[in-house]
C-alpha cells in the first residue's frame, strides 16, 4: 500500500469569489480540543454563536444557527423546510445563485416562476410587483450579492412588495453577511442564510441561517414530511434549543472556528466592517482605473466584497489567471456563464478586505497586462 505524500498547499492571496483569506486566530481556533457534541462547554460556544449570530444577522430570531454544511446547505436547508409539492414560489434570476435557488425549489415540487434580469444588472421591483399582482406565492426569494456578477440588489422595495403581498421572503446573504447590511429584522426577511467562508472570513463548511416565527410555524404546519432528514428544522432546533437531542454530530472544529470568526466581526463592529469593505472596494476601483482596467457593474449597485472588471481587450483571460497563480501566488475568479471570458471577479472579503491586497494585485496585474 503507498501512502500519499503529505498536503503541502501553496500560501495564496485568496482574491477570488471564495474562499477568503481566513484570519489567523481563526485557524488558532481549528487546532482546539476536540469535545464531544453534548459536551456543556461545546453547548455554551453554540449558545455564544447564536447569539452573536442574531447580531450579525440584525435580527431578534430565536432560530439563527450554523448548518453543517456549506453555502448550498443553506439553501437547501431554506427551500427544503419551508416547500412542499405544489407551493407556488417567485424567484429573482440575475446570475447563477438564482439559477440554482430555481434548481433546489424544483427539487422540492415547487411550482417556480422567475423574475429576470440580465446578468450583471439589478432585479426590478416592478417586475415583482407585477408578478405578484397576478398570482398568490408562498415564497418570494432572491440573492442579495450575486457572487457571479458582482452585483448588490437593493432589497427595500422588493422586501414591501413581498409583505403587502403575504409572501414569505427568502434572501441569500451568501456573499454580503458580514461585508455588508443585511438587516432582517429591518426588512421584513423571513429567512436569510450565508456561509462562512466570505465576509466572515472562517474557512468553508457551515452555513449560518436564521428563520423568523412567521416561517417556523409554516415548518410546524407541514402537511408532508421536509424533503431532507439531515436538513429538517423540526429536528435540528431541538439541538441548538433547550431540548439538546440529539440530531447528528455537528462539527465542533468548524464551529470553533466560526465562534472565532464572529468574535472577531463584533469586536471590529457591523459598521466598521461594513465601511471597511466599502473603502477596500474603492481603492480598487482607482487603482484598476490606473490601469486602464473598469468595472463590469453601475456603480449604485456594485458589490464591495466582489468586484466585477471587465477583461481589457487583447487579454487572455485564463492566460493572466495562470500566471497570477503561478507567478504571485495569487487567486482571482473567472466570468461564468454569459459573462465568461468578459469579467474578473475580485473577491476583498473578510480579512481578505484590506489595501494592501488591493496593491499586491495591481502591481501584479500591471506586469501581466
Amino acid at each position: 500500500m503507498s501512502v500519499a505524500p503529505k498536503a503541502n498547499p501553496p500560501i495564496r492571496t485568496l482574491l477570488g469569489p471564495g474562499p477568503s483569506p481566513v484570519n489567523p486566530r481563526v485557524l488558532q481556533a481549528l487546532s482546539l480540543p476536540v469535545v464531544g457534541h453534548l459536551d456543556p462547554k461545546f453547548l455554551e460556544i453554540m449558545d455564544q454563536s447564536m447569539a452573536m449570530l442574531r447580531e450579525i444577522f440584525q435580527t431578534k430570531n430565536r432560530l439563527a444557527l450554523p448548518m453543517s454544511g456549506t453555502g448550498s446547505a443553506g439553501m437547501e436547508t431554506c427551500f427544503v423546510n419551508l416547500i412542499e409539492p405544489g407551493d407556488a414560489v417567485l424567484i429573482g434570476v440575475n446570475g447563477v445563485f438564482g439559477t440554482r435557488m430555481v434548481d433546489v425549489a424544483q427539487r422540492c415540487g415547487a411550482q417556480v416562476d422567475g423574475v429576470e434580469a440580465e446578468w450583471g444588472t439589478a432585479l426590478d421591483p416592478q417586475s415583482f410587483k407585477a408578478a405578484l399582482g397576478k398570482k398568490r406565492y408562498k415564497l418570494v426569494a432572491l440573492v442579495h450579492a450575486e457572487t457571479s456578477t458582482g452585483v448588490l440588489q437593493p432589497l427595500d422595495d422588493i422586501a414591501r412588495l413581498v409583505r403587502e403581498h403575504g409572501a414569505l421572503l427568502l434572501v441569500d446573504a451568501v456573499t454580503s453577511l458580514g461585508g455588508a447590511p443585511v438587516k432582517v429584522d429591518e426588512l421584513g426577511i423571513d429567512v436569510c442564510y450565508s456561509c462562512t467562508q466570505k465576509c466572515l472570513g472562517c474557512p468553508p463548511g457551515l452555513s449560518p441561517v436564521t428563520f423568523n416565527e412567521r416561517a417556523l410555524e409554516i415548518i410546524r404546519n407541514r402537511k408532508t414530511k421536509v424533503q431532507s432528514w439531515y436538513l429538517d428544522l423540526s429536528m435540528i432546533e431541538k439541538y441548538w434549543g433547550s431540548e439538546r437531542l440529539y440530531h447528528h454530530t455537528a462539527p465542533i472544529s468548524m464551529n470553533y472556528a466560526l465562534h472565532e470568526a464572529l468574535r472577531i466581526v463584533l469586536e471590529e463592529g457591523l459598521a466598521a466592517a461594513w465601511r471597511r469593505h466599502r473603502q477596500v472596494h474603492e481603492t480598487f476601483i482607482r487603482e484598476m482605473r490606473r490601469l486602464e482596467i473598469e468595472p463590469a457593474v453601475a456603480e449604485s449597485i456594485r458589490a464591495p466584497m466582489i468586484n466585477a472588471i471587465k477583461i481589457p481587450a487583447g487579454v487572455d483571460d485564463a492566460k493572466v489567471r495562470q500566471r497570477l497563480y503561478d507567478d504571485f501566488n495569487i487567486e482571482i475568479g473567472a466570468g461564468l456563464g454569459p459573462l465568461k471570458g468578459k469579467i474578473w471577479r475580485v473577491g476583498l472579503m473578510g480579512h481578505g478586505a484590506r489595501v494592501e491586497n488591493v496593491e499586491i494585485l495591481a502591481k501584479a496585474l500591471k506586469q501581466l497586462i
